[in-house]
C-alpha cells in the first residue's frame, strides 16, 4: 500500500491527465477508428472519426443516462450509437425518425410516401467503393425530403432489400448505412433507442490508407460530413 501511495504521489498528474482524457471521452467529444466499408463512400476504411457526444444530450459519464436534452438527431445526420443486439459502436445515418413511415423496395427508399430519387454520383466520391469486396459496385446520390447524399448498391451481393413498410416508434430511430448491401443496420439489429445514440460524426480527423502501408490520405483530413 505504501509503494502504490508512493506511486500515485509521483505520477498524480499523470493520473489526473488519463482521467480527465477518459472523461472527455466519455461525456463530450470521442473518436473512433472506421473499421469496415459499410459507410462507404461516406466512410472509407482507415478514416479517423470526431464524435459530438454533446449533439443531442447530456449523459452521465460512462452511462446512457440522460440528464437533459439538447436537440433532437435530424434525419441525414450520421450517427454513433451502441447496438441494441450486442453492445457494439456502431456508425451510421438517421433515416427514419419518431413518426416515420419507411419502407424500401428494390433498394429504393420511401419515406412517408415520399420515394427517394436516385441518380449516378459523380466528381471524386463516384470513384470512392469499398476496397474489401470485389464485385459490382454502383455509387448513386440519394435524395430524399430535402436531404441528398450518397449511398453504394452492390447488385450480385446477397442483401436485405425490401422491407416494410414499417413505423418508427417513438423515442426511437431507423438507421442505415451509406453502403447499403454491406451494412448491418436496422434492418438487421431492429430500431435505435435514443439514450443508445452516443452522438453526431461532424467530420473525419485524419485518414490513413490501409490498403497502401497507411499513407496518410491528406485530401481527407479535417473534412466536414455536413450533408451536401
Amino acid at each position: 500500500m505504501r509503494q502504490l501511495k508512493s506511486w500515485f504521489k509521483g505520477n498524480k498528474g499523470f493520473v489526473f491527465f488519463l482521467f480527465g482524457m477518459v472523461l472527455v471521452r466519455s461525456a463530450v467529444a470521442d473518436w473512433y477508428g472506421v473499421p469496415s466499408g459499410s459507410m462507404y463512400p461516406t466512410l472509407m476504411i482507415g478514416d479517423r472519426i470526431v464524435t459530438d457526444r454533446l449533439a443531442y444530450d447530456v449523459k452521465l459519464p460512462f452511462t446512457d443516462v440522460i440528464v437533459t436534452s439538447l436537440a433532437d438527431p435530424q434525419r441525414g445526420d450520421i450517427v454513433t450509437f451502441t447496438s441494441p443486439e450486442d453492445g457494439v459502436r456502431l456508425v451510421k445515418r438517421v433515416v427514419g425518425l419518431p413518426g416515420d413511415v419507411v419502407e424500401m423496395r428494390g433498394e429504393e427508399l420511401v419515406v412517408n410516401g415520399e420515394k427517394a430519387v436516385y441518380a449516378p454520383a459523380a466528381g471524386e466520391v463516384a470513384a470512392r467503393v469499398a476496397p474489401d469486396y470485389t464485385g459490382q459496385q454502383l455509387v448513386l446520390t440519394e435524395q430524399i425530403l430535402g436531404q441528398r447524399h450518397p449511398i453504394i448498391v452492390m447488385p450480385q451481393r446477397p442483401a436485405l432489400r425490401s422491407f416494410g413498410p414499417v413505423t418508427v416508434p417513438p423515442g426511437e430511430y431507423l438507421m442505415l448505412g451509406d453502403n447499403r448491401d454491406a451494412s448491418k443496420d436496422s434492418r438487421y439489429i431492429g430500431f435505435v433507442r435514443r439514450e443508445l445514440i452516443t452522438g453526431q460524426v461532424k467530420r473525419v480527423a485524419f485518414s490513413l490508407d490501409t490498403d497502401r502501408y497507411f499513407l496518410p490520405r491528406l485530401e481527407r483530413f479535417g473534412t466536414a460530413l455536413a450533408t451536401p
